[in-house]
């Protein structure tokens, strides 16, 4: 049987990140990666979907400088974004946190960039096996030490394993439920219909005269859901990716007022698919000026399947991991994505870092301190503010934007989180609602499964 020091299951960017910076600190390490194909990536790669974009702070989270990252990966620099409720809307052109990289941020090729870890873990010295699955894991506590059974019939013995496989989570459920109560078991909290939503995106070629080069867009209120929204993209040349997240399983059954959302209609016996939500979303935007499918064409050479991609992303608080095992789980995996702000790029590359370099050293003990002071302010920020939204519907939508129009008049600045507000009730309630979250989630108890719950 191999045996190596490090296995790392998932090649996206916490693991990919977790194999350079193993093999940086002489690990001997092995990356396994299932491989998907993409119609713009020559050759099977990890499971990338393009939904892309990086805030200038979060450069800084990754522990990357922008110079650093290839040209090619850029699409592009961004100067703002814009919140659009039904009957209102906010500007946007700073984020009103410290950062090193001076404008707003960026959208990526997301393929590219996780190529380009890739590269990197293999010029530090990792081996990385694209189409190599792990079907199971089997942790040997006396250790520790973990056999991995592989899809090609063979198996490995790694003294550390990094669990990166996304929030699909297809190896990390069993491989965790081994060290937890029946009843309460890690894949009953985070089985990823539950755990969950369902993201879905189109590439589309936009008119030059809309074509927003240096802006994104997101619409609230417009789709029920608790964090559901459409939003667009700047890509390369005119294209755009219009894209939307919603949670997985939802019936009109479940929705109020479903006649107060812009995106239902009388008509509709369920909650419309992906496609036709995107469809409505431009023949509302556009439709009077525009004919949709001959003026904004699906770009059919970008994604998974004809220009388009349908992906989970984690709609739960992150969970620790069983270091006592010798395991460590990273980005996705553990829940450190956002449905709130679609987006989980930075935390898993900073968590896959953090991983890699710990379980190279013999200090993974350390991991669920040290990440959480790496990036437990975002995560804090994250889930405090899904909070406050989770029940918001369109009229809500429409009031914290005129407060949050307030806000910036009132303070002289264009962020949402600003040291002082004197916009009246509003804005009050808003921050101290927001405040009082964070406080809640003060020490780390934003994490929903914590080290003392695992059972070794």
């Amino acid at each position: 049987m191999e045996h190596v020091d490090v296995a790392i299951i998932g090649g996206g960017p916490a693991g990919a990140s977790a194999a350079e910076r193993a093999a940086y600190h002489d690990a001997e390490t092995v990356l396994f990666e299932q491989g998907v194909p993409r119609e713009d990536r020559a050759e099977a790669g990890p499971d990338s979907t393009d939904a892309a974009g990086m805030l200038d702070y979060w450069i800084d989270i990754m522990d990357f400088e922008f110079e650093e990252i290839p040209d090619e990966v850029v699409h592009r620099e961004l100067d703002g974004t814009d919140f659009v409720g039904p009957s209102s809307s906010v500007e946007l052109n700073t984020t009103g946190m410290d950062a090193t990289y001076q404008k707003f941020g960026y959208t990526f090729h997301r393929a590219r960039m996780d190529d380009w870890l890739h590269e990197r873990a293999i010029d530090a010295g990792a081996d990385l096996r694209v189409g190599t699955s792990v079907k199971s894991i089997d942790t040997d506590l006396s250790g520790p030490s973990h056999t991995l059974a592989l899809s090609s019939g063979d198996e490995v013995e790694a003294e550390y394993v990094v669990l990166a496989d996304g929030p699909q989570r297809r190896v990390t459920l069993d491989a965790l439920d081994q060290f937890t109560k029946p009843g309460s078991s890690i894949s009953e909290q985070l089985s990823p219909p539950k755990a969950n939503h369902i993201a879905y995106q189109e590439y589309r070629e936009f008119p030059e005269e809309l074509f927003e080069s240096d802006r994104l867009k997101f619409w609230w209120g417009y789709m029920p859901g608790e964090t559901a929204y459409p939003w667009v993209f700047p890509n390369d040349g005119t294209v755009a990716r219009v894209g939307l997240t919603m949670p997985i399983g939802m019936t009109l059954d479940d929705i109020d007022n479903p006649e107060s959302y812009k995106l239902l209609k009388a008509t509709d016996d369920g909650i419309p698919s992906g496609s036709e939500y995107i469809r409505r979303l431009l023949e509302l935007e556009y439709g009077d000026e525009y004919d949709i499918e001959e003026d904004f064409p699906i770009v059919e050479d970008r994604g998974k399947s004809r220009g388009t991609e349908t992906y989970p992303i984690s709609s739960t608080r992150p969970v620790e991991s069983p270091v006592g095992a010798n395991i460590a789980v990273a980005g996705g995996a553990m829940g450190t994505t956002s449905a709130f702000h679609e987006g989980g790029y930075h935390v898993a590359v900073r968590t896959g870092k953090i991983a890699g370099r710990l379980a190279a050293t013999d200090s993974l003990g350390n991991y669920n301190d040290v990440w959480k002071r790496a990036i437990g302010d975002e995560i804090r920020r994250n889930v405090a503010f899904a909070d406050i939204v989770a029940d918001y519907e369109p009229d809500d939508w429409d009031r914290a934007f005129e407060t949050v129009r307030e806000m910036q008049g009132s303070s002289g600045g264009d962020s949402i989180i600003s040291k002082k507000y004197s916009a009246g009730i509003g804005a009050a309630k808003i921050l101290a609602a927001y405040k009082k979250r964070k406080f809640a989630y003060r020490n780390g108890n934003y994490v929903q499964f914590s080290e003392d719950e695992y059972i070794y």
